[in-house]
């Protein structure tokens, strides 16, 4: 785990981060409906999930830019931003009706990230355990797949003042509007760090990854 000091005289954000750190804590949510046809037809004809697969391109649009890798050490007082962040991902036991987080590193190289995401999912299959380790995991953002339902939309809620910038990422099922696969995607950010622009813009990027993804041979 590697990060970077922000200075926060020098931040381009400077102002918006005090006023949202100081005068008014609080966080900003968008959820959208994002054109996943095309990946689900690669998916389909390379025999991969469909889920993984998308699970690789959401973490290689966070890891594309600073701001969506912004946290906040409150012992130090630092703004930070790390060098890569990984997802925590879920998986859903049928039997309990409850989830393990597992924690997946972010590799560049699709072909790794797919396969250990993949091993790292059969893991947490065969327990039953929480296994919530959040201390040792800083840099891992929540991605959390909602597959019952395709959704209108999601709010998470933090308690009040607290400054946590990581990502918050949530998708629903995705279905079918007018010949087309919608799949709703909400991304939860501090305001301190994030605005419309920055939220609106990984949705956009998303659109932008998934196209040239399924344009891969």
């Amino acid at each position: 785990m590697n990060y970077r000091i922000i200075d926060k005289e020098t931040y381009y954000r400077k102002g918006v981060y005090r006023h949202f750190t100081q005068d008014c804590k609080c966080s900003t949510s968008m959820t959208a409906r994002i054109d996943v046809t095309a990946l689900a037809a690669y998916s389909r004809q390379t025999g991969t999930r469909f889920y993984l697969n998308f699970l690789y391109i959401l973490s290689k649009v966070l890891n594309s830019r600073d701001d969506y890798r912004m946290a906040y050490l409150w012992q130090k007082d630092e703004l930070i931003c790390y060098d890569v962040i990984h997802p925590t991902q879920y998986v859903f036991h049928e039997d309990t009706e409850t989830c393990t987080p597992v924690y997946t590193e972010y590799r560049e190289d699709y072909g790794a990230f797919y396969r250990y995401a993949l091993q790292d999912v059969e893991r947490a299959k065969q327990t039953r355990e929480y296994g919530l380790d959040a201390a040792n995991h800083p840099n891992w953002f929540d991605a959390s797949y909602i597959s019952w339902l395709s959704y209108d939309a999601l709010n998470i809620e933090l308690p009040d003042g607290y400054l946590y910038f990581l990502p918050i990422i949530n998708w629903g099922k995705y279905r079918e509007e007018g010949g087309r696969l919608l799949m709703p995607v909400s991304v939860r950010m501090n305001h301190a760090v994030a605005d419309g622009y920055l939220i609106a813009n990984v949705f956009r990027l998303l659109e932008k990854e998934m196209a040239d993804f399924a344009r891969r041979e």
